[in-house]
């Protein structure tokens, strides 16, 4: 494994880390969760990310208990919740958001569930219109002072109200985000590429991404169809079983090239499209999502390719889908 500094942070992340959007609580229970957690500390990942969403606080109490019954020490890993969307179906006014008292709140919920005394990252997980932004700033600065939260950041934020809270922070004294989690791969290149790059590059922010392998598409598990057990047919995910298909039938063409270039190079998709997201020096981590040994595997060989994927060859990577 390889680890990577946190933006400027002095904080080191594995380079594949794991995540548990969907999966847990949905697709895995404790003892999956437990094996494949198991397999990527074996694996050198000591970065696990979670949010108060997910399954409704389920996925944040299922993987808190592993990392307890593993016994992995506190200080050999690092472990994140996000804040926003709350962890009940109907969430009160107060019980979502950006508010103080939703973040404040949030944060002690999310250190109960994950069974830890403090969180590593703490991300707010979308923007929120009806908060000022020197609310958020000033509530996340007191509770790195508390000592519940190390570093704190964003999570599909757009960059000019990233910017505008890094200005309020170095305005007043405060600890200013430094991290932002956007979506990041091959058919979704934009947002880190063009936007988060120059704050990337002037403030020294890290990103955690997420969806490397754009919910499987770019595996081509789903070129024929849509496999029984996976993500795309867990029930109350119809959106994303949508949205996937929509993107397959649109890039087709570009999904067989990029699945030809693949065989040529004797390597699955999944490990093709991970290495690529590697090579981005402003990647801190790419997020995995597996629910299973095989995939995770394949997965970890990302960090071996990447360091042999070269400039042309990530130019016949990226020609399978020009960037819009």
């Amino acid at each position: 494994m390889q680890y990577r500094r946190l933006g400027s942070t002095g904080l080191q992340l594995s380079a594949l880390s794991y995540g548990a959007w969907v999966t847990f609580g949905h697709q895995l229970g404790r003892g999956e969760a437990r094996e494949l957690i198991a397999q990527c500390l074996d694996a050198g990942i000591i970065f696990f990310d979670n949010a108060e969403v997910y399954a409704q606080g389920e996925a944040e109490r299922i993987m808190g208990d592993v990392l307890v019954d593993l016994r992995v020490p506190r200080d050999a890993f690092c472990v994140s919740s996000k804040v926003f969307f709350g962890a009940v179906a109907e969430p009160k006014p107060t019980q979502r958001g950006l508010s103080r008292k939703h973040i404040r709140d949030a944060c002690d919920q999310a250190l109960a569930r994950l069974r830890v005394d403090y969180l590593d990252l703490y991300f707010c997980h979308r923007p929120d219109p009806d908060v000022p932004v020197a609310e958020i700033v000033t509530t996340m600065d007191l509770l790195i002072r508390q000592g519940k939260v190390l570093y704190w950041g964003t999570s599909e934020w757009p960059a000019a109200l990233i910017r505008e809270a890094i200005e309020v922070a170095r305005t007043h004294g405060l600890f200013a985000p430094q991290m932002e989690q956007p979506q990041y791969n091959l058919l979704h290149r934009a947002n880190l590429e063009r936007e988060l790059a120059p704050l990337c590059r002037d403030h020294g922010l890290g990103t955690t991404i997420w969806s490397p392998l754009a919910s499987g598409l770019l595996t081509g598990k789903y070129a024929d169809g849509v496999p029984a057990d996976s993500r795309l047919n867990t029930p109350g995910y119809d959106w994303l079983r949508e949205l996937v298909l929509a993107r397959r039938d649109e890039l087709g063409r570009g999904l067989a090239q990029f699945a030809a270039l693949a065989r040529d190079l004797g390597v699955p998709q999944s490990t093709l499209a991970i290495a690529w997201c590697l090579r981005n020096p402003l990647v801190s981590t790419v997020m995995l999502g597996a629910t299973k040994r095989a995939q995770l595997d394949e997965n970890f060989r990302a960090v071996e390719l990447a360091e042999r994927l070269d400039g042309e060859l990530a130019s016949r990577i990226e020609s399978c889908f020009p960037i819009a």
